[in-house]
């Protein structure tokens, strides 16, 4: 049985470019894929009759062949170059070329591997004031751009890449094992499907050269711990025109001299004399925004939390703010003089008489001492 014109069996005209081709194959191969059409004789002649014009009219070279002597030009039989007759493979192989290209793969005709970039991270640390009213950052953060000396080729000034003779350019090569065919990417040119013989000594081929770029980061009032900024195409570059990666700015908040931060909320310890604790009085906190009064009731214990709505950090995304916590702590003199003393002897004597009154938590503590022990 003759064979029908590769271009009548995809549905194209002499005149389709690759991507034409291309969007034909898919179609009939999608529809007649054995996979798809389990014992389907039909089905399945018709996919390899798709394949094999796809093989042809897909490669440049045969493509060439085959408009200049029709079959003749690409039978094997007749000293041509190597046809793709029968089905090999499985559905992955069949559409190696098609999703190689949209997914990162390899393709034919001299196309390259084509791989997005790897995302970067950069570690950020900012003070809790910068958290809190938000801030605008300049990082430097490493690039990669075309090298200037070869335009980008990797090639020397005044000499030009090289088509790989591993792959004929293509990129990619085939591996027979048994039955089946397997395209593997070329070791030879790493996909790129060119060879550099004399490499530009500024970037030792690559094409490409290491730089620092600088961007400026623009962190959002309330951002917590550990948060990360996302700024798309800031990543590693793609590889043979495939997308950048993205940078992720992970924050840091750098520990304060008086705030610990829970969330949106704020927390702070105060310390206040016994005189205050014990009389009440009016005392100045710190919060973010500057001082603050407390009032503090007489008979205050340590340990006691004021809460200050609204004084804590606002949260990122609900802009509403948190609380500063006030944790008071009755701090005991220190390098007394001896009237200090003399006072606190007196006082102690005038108490110990009505403990019970002037004492109630150490009263109940040791109640339930006495109760432990039975006493």
């Amino acid at each position: 049985m003759s064979k029908r014109d590769y271009y009548e069996v995809l549905g194209v005209n002499r005149d389709a470019g690759d991507d034409e081709i291309k969007k034909a194959y898919r179609k009939l191969a999608m529809k007649f894929h054995p996979d798809r059409n389990p014992d389907n004789k039909e089905a399945e002649e018709k996919f390899k009759e798709a394949k094999e014009a796809y093989e042809m009219l897909s490669d440049p070279q045969k493509k060439a062949a085959y408009d200049r002597y029709g079959h003749a030009g690409v039978d094997p039989s007749m000293g041509a170059g190597p046809g793709a007759h029968g089905f090999e493979g499985g559905f992955a192989d069949a559409f190696g070329d098609i999703f190689g290209d949209l997914f990162g793969g390899g393709g034919r005709g001299g196309r390259s591997n084509v791989y997005r970039g790897a995302d970067l991270r950069y570690n950020l640390e900012i003070t809790l004031e910068e958290a809190a009213r938000g801030a605008e950052k300049t990082i430097r953060i490493p690039t990669v751009e075309e090298c200037g000396t070869c335009d980008g080729s990797g090639a020397k000034p005044g000499t030009q890449p090289k088509t790989c003779p591993t792959c004929n350019g293509h990129g990619q090569v085939r591996v027979q094992q048994g039955f089946f065919s397997i395209q593997q990417t070329c070791p030879k040119c790493h996909g790129s499907g060119k060879i550099i013989p004399d490499p530009c000594r500024d970037c030792g081929g690559a094409g490409r050269v290491k730089k620092q770029k600088t961007l400026e980061v623009k962190i959002p009032a309330g951002i917590d711990e550990g948060m990360r900024l996302r700024h798309a195409g800031h990543g590693e570059p793609g590889v043979n025109g495939g997308p950048p990666g993205d940078l992720y700015v992970e924050i840091h908040i750098r520990k304060h001299a008086v705030f610990e931060r829970d969330h949106d909320d704020l927390h702070c310890e105060m310390p206040i004399s016994i005189t205050v604790a014990a009389l009440g009085g009016e005392i100045e906190i710190p919060t973010l925004e500057g001082m603050a009064r407390l009032k503090i009731p007489a008979e205050t214990q340590s340990g006691k939390v004021f809460r200050l709505r609204g004084k804590g950090i606002k949260n990122v995304r609900s802009h509403v703010h948190g609380d500063l916590m006030c944790h008071v702590v009755v701090e005991t003199p220190v390098n007394l003089t001896e009237r200090q003393k003399e006072l606190l002897r007196e006082f102690e004597e005038i108490s110990s008489g009505n403990a019970d009154r002037h004492n109630p938590k150490a009263k109940g503590w040791m109640d339930k001492v006495r109760d432990f022990f039975g006493n």
